[in-house]
């Protein structure tokens, strides 16, 4: 005869009947879930297959030349789409799915929140590593000419945009502590979207120095690093907006989030803050300190 009995986790969902003691799929962050692996081979390969375009790109856009550019290509959107996917999928079964069966475990809360700050430790360390190879080819005389006038209105406008968005998170952060829902969404669109024009100013700078100055990533040791850098920020920029705006969805279409549940807008808004402060060094740095120091 077969047990009928009903066994109950934790959280009070049924276990699979076929395997006791296992859940059908883990849905909450004390449980084992497959998708952060997925997001960190799609990591891996997203990075993978910018180094086989750099390197093709740099070797004579795949022509004689022993690596070619279109498996970098390929890598990069497949590992961008398992990313995507995992990310996704990872944020669904953690923090929506079932939202509003769980509790408001304050120690659950704290853990996230320090999780998140360890891994904008790890990122400090990432961007470390890109601003020590900048100032090291800083410490050498660089031949007149090399670089590009950087100081342009749009690094101006960039930056006045990021400041300001870190100003309506943090104030959207605050309305929800006061549960003005109104004033927590209207703020929070207002951030994603002077991201996202953040973006379209990065862009439009890239082709400036590109398609119409010729400045590319062969153009010497400062365009290695300058790129380098920018566009590790940017991709960093891209990630936060994607987390703003399922944060925004969340909480306009699904109706998420209170006074007492609002870790995700926290955990967001400390990643958003970072992303800025290291917009802010990224400009001092290198685009006013290069412009300083050019010969």
């Amino acid at each position: 005869m077969t047990d009928e009995r009903t066994t109950q986790g934790g959280d009070g969902r049924p276990r699979s009947e076929e395997t006791p003691g296992v859940y059908d799929w883990p849905t909450t962050i004390e449980e084992t879930s497959l998708w952060p692996v997925m997001s960190a081979v799609g990591v891996g390969l997203l990075y993978v297959g910018v180094a086989t375009i750099i390197i093709g790109y740099g070797l004579g856009y795949g022509v004689n030349s022993f690596v070619p550019q279109w498996p970098g290509f390929v890598l990069f959107f497949v590992g961008l789409g398992l990313f995507v996917s995992g990310l996704l999928g990872w944020l669904y079964h953690a923090f929506v799915y079932r939202y509003w069966e769980y509790g408001t475990d304050i120690h659950a809360q704290l853990t996230l929140r320090s999780t998140t700050l360890l891994f904008l430790i790890t990122e400090v360390a990432t961007f470390s590593a890109g601003f020590t190879y900048y100032f090291y080819i800083r410490a050498h005389p660089w031949p007149r000419g090399v670089i590009p006038e950087l100081l342009s209105p749009v690094v101006f406008v960039n930056t006045v945009l990021l400041v300001t968005s870190s100003v309506t998170v943090h104030f959207a952060h605050r309305a929800l502590h006061e549960n003005d829902r109104t004033r927590f969404l209207r703020l929070l669109g207002v951030t994603v979207a002077l991201g996202a024009v953040f973006l379209i100013g990065q862009l439009y700078e890239y082709y400036e120095f590109v398609v119409r100055e010729g400045y590319t990533l062969s153009s010497g040791l400062f365009a290695s690093a300058f790129y380098g850098l920018t566009g590790l920020h940017g991709l960093h920029v891209t990630l936060g907006v994607v987390l703003l705006s399922i944060v925004f969805v969340r909480g306009w279409l699904l109706e998420q989030y209170s006074a007492t549940r609002m870790t995700s807008i926290s955990t967001v808004s400390m990643y958003w803050h970072f992303v800025d402060g290291v917009w802010l060094f990224l400009v001092t740095a290198v685009y006013i300190g290069a412009s300083i120091s050019a010969p």
